[in-house]
């Protein structure tokens, strides 16, 4: 298992270069990202957008043309189609939100005629190195899955196993977040996850160890987890933290970007090749580790 932004970085450089396809390019804070990824020899960018203002954008931050390709295509709806179009046509192994709304992205993406979505549920998966835990941490899902039912929860579990598979760790740790770590029939949460727990454990959710309800000081600290008397494999050491709904994930992302001295880094699983979903609250270097980790996923 990769247990560090540097082990993940220094395999992703290993690779052989990936065609990353950027959607609506013109961006400064996401094409200063794929320029320091292009100069670590990590990808071959294709940025698809408005050509005038990509240039103008790579002229600034001493981008050299020589070391990308430009679609053009000014309008962003088209621009997002487009950046589809390459993929189905396996000529890019990797996709990149510009400058667009992530509903204009996700509407080509989704598409059922022309678009590349391949699991019935598409999910966010935040990877996390923090100087508060051991190793690497994902939370899941914090971007697009709002209130998600059992079944989904299943496909965002599943989404999430799959990356921590690519970067070697055979059987991931899941913890089922919630307030209590008790099965309260009038808490959604728990009743989710003692279901899916039972699942794991009969076979219908595989790949990975499933542990919940869990509260969160118990899923990524065995001292506190021993302390309210509960003792398993997953507790203080969970390698992925599943919330009930993406209030939940939303707060969580943000008070471990913000406060928590963590780094990220951000995919969405589920579709024929990852995406690169970045906020721009992300610094330099959680937009760069994303593409890195979208770089070991394609």
């Amino acid at each position: 298992m990769l247990t560090s932004f540097k082990s993940l970085f220094e395999h992703s450089q290993k690779q052989t270069s990936k065609r990353l396809i950027v959607a609506a390019a013109e961006d400064k804070h996401v094409l200063e990202a794929v320029k320091s990824a292009t100069e670590q020899n990590l990808i071959e960018p294709v940025l698809v957008g408005d050509a005038e203002k990509i240039t103008e954008i790579a002229q600034d931050i001493l981008f050299s043309k020589n070391q990308y390709q430009i679609v053009d295509e000014p309008n962003q709806e088209k621009a997002c189609n487009e950046s589809i179009r390459i993929i189905r046509e396996e000529k890019g192994d990797f996709l990149m939100k510009g400058l667009v709304p992530t509903k204009t992205l996700l509407k080509a993406v989704l598409n059922a005629e022309t678009g590349i979505r391949q699991a019935p549920v598409m999910s966010h998966v935040a990877l996390f190195e923090t100087p508060y835990y051991h190793k690497l941490i994902a939370v899941t899902d914090a971007a697009m899955n709002i209130a998600p039912t059992v079944e989904e929860k299943i496909s965002i579990i599943n989404n999430a196993t799959l990356v921590f598979h690519r970067l070697h760790l055979e059987m991931p740790k899941v913890a089922v977040l919630a307030p209590v770590e008790v099965v309260n029939p009038k808490m959604t949460a728990t009743v989710d996850a003692a279901l899916l727990k039972a699942m794991n454990q009969r076979g219908q959710i595989t790949g990975c160890l499933v542990e919940g309800p869990l509260a969160f000081d118990n899923a990524i600290s065995k001292e506190s987890a021993l302390l309210k008397h509960i003792d398993n494999s997953v507790s203080g050491d969970a390698d992925i933290l599943l919330v009930h709904d993406i209030n939940t994930g939303n707060v969580l992302y943000k008070a471990l970007n913000f406060m928590g001295g963590a780094t990220s880094a951000a995919v969405i699983m589920g579709a024929q090749v990852p995406i690169v979903l970045t906020s721009r609250a992300d610094n330099e270097q959680s937009k760069l580790m994303s593409i890195a980790l979208a770089n070991l996923l394609s």
